[in-house]
C-alpha cells in the first residue's frame, strides 16, 4: 500500500517529478541532466503565467537571452522577470539520485519566487 501525501505517492518515479508546476503565478518546470560521472545536474526553468514569451524575452542563467552577446541590454534573473519570460538555471547542484535533483530544483524555485515577490 503507497502513502498518499498531497495527491502523491512516495513511491512515485522521476518523471511524474519533473511536470511544470505552478507556483505564485510563476510556471516552474525542473529537470535532471545525467552527466557522463553518473551525477544528475540539478536544472531549472522558471516562467511568468503568460503568453508565450518572444525569444528576446528569454534568457539563461548568466541572464543573457540567446544569441545575445551584450550582457548589458540582457534581463537579470536575479530581478523579477518580465511577465511571459523564462529564466534557466543549468547545474544548481549535483545528486546521485534524479529525485534529489528533482526535489531541490523545485525547492530552490520556490525560494526564488518568494525572494522576487518579496523585493517587488
Amino acid at each position: 500500500m503507497r502513502n498518499m501525501h498531497q495527491g502523491r505517492t512516495h513511491q512515485q518515479g522521476p518523471e511524474a517529478m519533473n511536470a511544470p508546476i505552478r507556483y505564485k503565478g510563476y510556471e516552474v518546470a525542473p529537470s535532471a541532466q545525467r552527466l557522463p560521472n553518473g551525477l544528475y545536474a540539478a536544472n531549472l526553468t522558471i516562467g511568468t503565467l503568460a503568453a508565450n514569451p518572444a525569444p528576446s524575452q528569454t534568457a539563461t542563467a548568466s541572464g543573457t537571452p540567446p544569441g545575445t552577446s551584450d550582457p548589458s541590454s540582457a534581463p537579470d534573473p536575479q530581478r523579477s522577470a518580465p511577465r511571459g519570460a523564462l529564466v534557466s538555471f543549468d547545474a544548481l547542484d549535483y545528486f546521485f539520485d534524479e529525485r534529489h535533483a528533482l526535489a531541490y530544483a523545485c525547492r530552490w524555485a520556490r525560494m526564488w519566487i518568494d525572494e522576487q515577490r518579496r523585493c517587488a
